[in-house]
């Protein structure tokens, strides 16, 4: 019988569920949307039981796939493992129900407190400790929020989970907080991987301290499928979880990032860049320091909800109608139609600030420099653009630190695009690499996780050189570097101009 690891990915906006071989074959997808709840401007959050049902019917889906009979395919499965977006915010309550709607990261009500906190002081007494800015979309933002805004909620709290533990604590009915997702929460002493009672009370939240479940690694086992969940997914019974991570981390080990040589760019609806290292580096430029998925080593990160996500924005509202020739998909049509365009001769700029920006903590996402002369595919091509520029704004901070790459790897939508990575490449002037075959990788470095949480591997260096390949490198074009030198020059230059007005758009 042939035996697979499930990796299940939570975003923001779809649900992933992947089965892979212990090859890393990529033997069976499913995906599902959640609605995104707007109530309020700035508000972004999600129903956690259709999150959860949603879960449930991508389980069932991808084990329809494995070929045999239904009894065998459940027994197939060696192990699962979990990833999710990182920060928000998924409250448990006292009554075993969700206790709020899920919070997305992508969410920015409590914008004021990370911007107290800096002024009061509480933030430059806890940074040696925190080893990272604080977001509005961080538990620690979004709990203090809650309690001054909706105690009665706040009350009613028995766990606070991000999405990964959640769906963890679903399938297994066990509560525990997965390092690399807690180190990004404003909650944890990140420097010495405890959760200090003394640094909630410092933020106001004291009471929090009871509702963090115990600490658990990203390859420990977190208990197995109860009964409940075997009877909704499909899944045998006894099937063991692993912690799993957050999907950056999932990312970067499905990238085989084991070294601090290696850099990685993350295109979802977040940007994120990262390397890791042997220790934290604090009081530098960098924003966050977080437990990386491999024991003893921390993921420096620089990132904003600045990547692909604002391409699908551009595709559900210019480019929904669009006429595609036959035999072509919607994103080739459109990476033909951006390719027809020089990136000299497109004198558009696009801020890709629609879900957040590494900028201000209200910009706004904008189109600059349109005239009448210009297409939908101008906006398009600056808004690839765009998206390479913030993320070289966020490179640069970290190159502030270490050495240049030999090259970057890159994941997530615009690693779909090969006009997309060619960008990305001539922008940051380096070589650009990808995953070979396989798409889902917070899937697949979630697997990773079952894997050695299963002991099939011994740990994750060994998992990714039998589950990894890594596509030989996108060469930039040095002609196009002082094109992208100058282009990007503008781009910071409006950037730092809007600065001073975005104050105007308080929430």
């Amino acid at each position: 019988m042939e035996h697979y690891v499930l990796g299940l990915d939570n975003g923001g906006t779809l649900i992933k569920a992947a089965l892979f071989d212990l090859n890393g074959k990529e033997v069976a997808v499913a995906s599902r949307p959640t609605r995104v709840l707007t109530p309020r401007p700035g508000y972004t959050e999600r129903d956690m039981e259709e999150l959860w049902q949603q879960n449930c019917a991508c389980i069932r889906e991808v084990l329809e796939k494995i070929p045999g009979k239904t009894g065998v395919k459940a027994g197939s499965v060696q192990g699962v493992g979990v990833c999710g977006h990182g920060k928000g915010l998924y409250v448990w309550g006292k009554n075993g129900k969700p206790a709020y709607k899920g919070i997305i990261s992508t969410d920015n009500r409590a914008w004021q407190y990370p911007e107290k906190w800096k002024k009061d002081g509480t933030f430059d007494a806890l940074y040696p400790r925190l080893c990272q800015r604080i977001m509005a979309c961080q538990p620690v933002s979004l709990l203090a929020w809650m309690k001054d805004h909706d105690r009665e909620t706040y009350d009613s709290v028995q766990w606070v989970f991000s999405v990964t533990d959640y769906i963890r604590f679903r399938l297994t009915g066990e509560a525990w907080s997965e390092a690399t997702n807690v180190s990004g929460s404003g909650l944890m002493n990140v420097r010495d991987a405890t959760i200090d009672k003394d640094m909630l009370e410092h933020f106001g939240i004291g009471e929090a301290y009871t509702m963090i479940a115990p600490l658990r690694y990203s390859a420990d086992r977190c208990g197995t499928i109860g009964a409940e969940a075997a009877a909704l997914t499909g899944l045998a019974e006894g099937t063991g979880v692993a912690g799993g991570m957050f999907d950056i981390d999932a990312c970067a080990v499905a990238m085989s990032v084991s070294s601090p040589e290696q850099l990685c760019t993350i295109t979802g609806t977040w940007s994120i860049n990262e390397f890791i290292s042997p220790v934290p580096l604090t009081g530098t430029r960098v924003a966050m320091n977080s437990l990386y998925a491999i024991p003893g080593w921390y993921l420096l990160e620089e990132s904003s909800a600045t990547g692909a996500g604002n391409l699908e924005w551009a595709i559900s509202n210019i480019f929904g109608g669009e006429a595609v020739p036959r035999g072509k998909s919607l994103y080739s049509w459109l990476d033909e139609q951006v390719a027809g365009i020089n990136a000299d001769a497109c004198d558009v700029y696009f801020l890709p600030f629609l879900y957040g920006s590494n900028r201000h903590p209200l910009a706004k996402a904008s189109f600059i420099g349109l005239t009448n002369y210009h297409t939908k595919y101008h906006m398009l091509r600056a808004l690839y653009e765009g998206t390479a520029f913030s993320a070289k704004q966020h490179i640069d901070t970290l190159l502030s630190v270490r050495e240049k790459p030999e090259a970057v790897r890159l994941a997530g939508g615009a690693a779909n695009s090969a006009l997309w990575v060619r960008i990305f490449a001539d922008v940051l002037e380096l070589p650009i690499e990808t995953v070979a075959s396989v798409k889902e990788l917070g899937a697949q470095g979630a697997a990773m996780a079952a894997a050695v949480s299963a002991g099939l591997y011994r740990d994750y260096p060994e998992a990714a050189g039998a589950m990894v390949r890594i596509s030989p490198p996108v060469l930039p074009d040095t002609a196009n570097f002082p094109v992208y030198r100058k282009k990007y020059g503008t781009y910071a230059a409006v950037c730092e101009a809007l600065d001073r007005v975005w104050n105007r758009f308080e929430v």
